[in-house]
């Protein structure tokens, strides 16, 4: 199994860093919330290690990067409670090592985790790398409600406009099928700008309307969920921002949606 390369790496956003110590960017992380390059960063220092240690307990290649990507999900919402001294040590005194804390939550993910079948999971690890998909899915919670669900039926379900304004209607939100166009437009954009800047510039490029210009790959990334092949959107967002949409759209991420029907 070969260990996936990742051109995030190479930016300069990112290299810039290269010479701050674990603690050093540790910090940078807990300070900077509204900055998406340190934790970048420390993906890029540990995830040889960590994919290393999952690509010999995952049962095939597809699973094995199911599993690496929820892995770095689970280490970001780690590290937000990560409690340390200011001299580095952790709540019982001891020397904190990023590696070894690494290690061990690894161990737990691929202890604790219930992978579906090879062929039920629909997730391209180059189209959607951690990061993008982690903060994507922070983007996903500061949007209206409405767009969140519109963007789910459309990326997800892949509903055309039409099916979204009836479901809609059936909810109390009245919306022509020419509004739900627009709208997701709206959303796709509002999506986009929840990003944090550093995220953008190291994935997106800053390119003008980037979620609009291209098709959204085939599949459902990340996801158990098999799309309806109902339409094609020409709307829907740029290849990268769609794969790490469509990716966080699985059933543990809709539990705040009412479920289409």
């Amino acid at each position: 199994m070969q260990i996936p390369n990742f051109p995030e790496c190479n930016h300069e956003l990112v290299t810039s860093l290269s010479q701050l110590s674990d603690r050093d960017l540790l910090q940078a992380f807990r300070q900077q919330p509204e900055s998406g390059r340190y934790f970048t960063a420390l993906f890029c220092r540990y995830s040889t290690l960590v994919f290393t240690l999952i690509r010999h307990s995952a049962k095939s290649p597809v699973q094995a990067d199911y599993l690496f990507a929820l892995t770095w999900r689970h280490v970001l919402h780690e590290l937000n409670g990560l409690e340390l001294t200011a001299d580095g040590k952790d709540p019982e005194g001891k020397p904190f090592s990023l590696q070894s804390w690494l290690i061990n939550l690894t161990a737990l993910c691929i202890n604790q985790a219930e992978l579906p079948e090879a062929e039920s999971i629909h997730y391209a690890l180059q189209e959607a790398p951690p990061p993008l998909w982690c903060y994507v899915e922070r983007s996903l919670d500061q949007i209206s409600a409405v767009e969140r669900l519109m963007v789910v039926m459309a990326q997800t379900f892949r509903w055309s406009d039409t099916r979204i304004a009836a479901y809609l209607q059936a909810e109390g939100e009245s919306m022509t099928p020419a509004q739900v166009r627009q709208q997701l437009q709206v959303a796709y954009q509002n999506l986009e700008a929840a990003l944090p800047e550093d995220i953008r510039a190291i994935y997106l490029g800053y390119l003008p309307q980037a979620m609009a210009s291209q098709p959204i790959p085939e599949g459902d990334p990340l996801g158990t969920l098999e799309p309806e092949a109902e339409v094609d959107r020409p709307d829907a967002p740029g290849s990268g921002l769609a794969a790490g949409l469509t990716q966080l759209l699985q059933p543990s991420s809709l539990s705040g949606f009412p479920a289409p029907s």
